[in-house]
């Protein structure tokens, strides 16, 4: 329990029970893990300890169904992906030099750009571009970095698409767990990854495992209509729940 001496018991709780429900969304929507994780973490602990630490969890639960999500998902993921580790590290320096009140914030508006993306039409099935693809790809590197949230570009790009949300989420999976990693590699280099960090994460993780299971229960049984509705519904409300404590600060 050494290494978790940097954390709160208040700080460990309120992480474990966040995780629970991320992690259930995570499996029922194929995202959400970083988009409520990292905003509330933030809460808690600095900013770059919350996007650290959830890089950590979801970097462990996409290696626990990886062979699943590289046979299902789109090759474009592993585009994206590709972009999302060169464009991670400038994310994570900016966050480790923005001041803590005003990364906050940026996370959180972060968070709330992902809803309304959602609200563009839906696009044809067939795979953008390599312009829009190569955008996806760094902006999400980025965010991954600076917001520990690959999703705000991701989501949009196969969910604004008509293709059935059984290619769409192990896509989206496959990019995060890219991104997780990416993650962790770039706090290494820039110094701010310790072993306490790691500790959290691997704390959280049986959380992780269990609300991801009965998310992914509840994901074969609902339609794709249910499923896109869901979607937009978590994105809102876990945007509306990051911002509204930086507005009341």
């Amino acid at each position: 329990m050494d290494l978790l001496a940097d954390f709160t018991v208040l700080q460990i709780a309120v992480a474990i029970v966040t995780a629970l429900v991320a992690a259930f969304i995570r499996g029922l929507a194929g995202f959400g893990l970083a988009i409520l994780l990292v905003p509330i973490l933030a809460f808690a602990m600095t900013p770059v300890e919350a996007v650290l630490v959830t890089n950590v969890v979801a970097l462990l639960i996409g290696l626990s169904e990886i062979a699943r999500i590289m046979r299902e998902a789109e090759k474009s993921a592993w585009t994206i992906g590709l972009l999302v580790v060169l464009a991670t590290w400038p994310g994570l320096y900016l966050l480790s030099i923005t001041p803590t009140a005003l990364a906050r914030l940026l996370i959180a508006l972060i968070a709330l750009s992902a809803f309304f993306a959602m609200f563009l039409p839906q696009r044809p099935a067939e795979q953008p571009g390599p312009v829009q693809t190569g955008l996806v790809g760094i902006s999400s590197g980025l965010l991954t970095g600076f917001a520990g949230m690959p999703g705000p570009p991701v989501v949009p790009y196969y969910l604004g698409r008509a293709i059935p949300k059984e290619v769409a989420k192990p896509s989206m999976l496959l990019i995060f767990t890219i991104a997780a990693a990416a993650g962790l590699g770039s706090g290494a280099a820039i110094g701010v990854m310790d072993w306490s960090i790691v500790a959290l994460g691997a704390l959280l993780f049986p959380a992780v495992l269990i609300g991801n299971y009965f998310g992914a229960k509840a994901f074969g049984k609902v339609s794709d209509t249910v499923w896109r509705s869901f979607v937009m519904l978590v994105l809102g409300a876990t945007a509306m729940a990051a911002l509204l404590p930086v507005l009341s600060a």
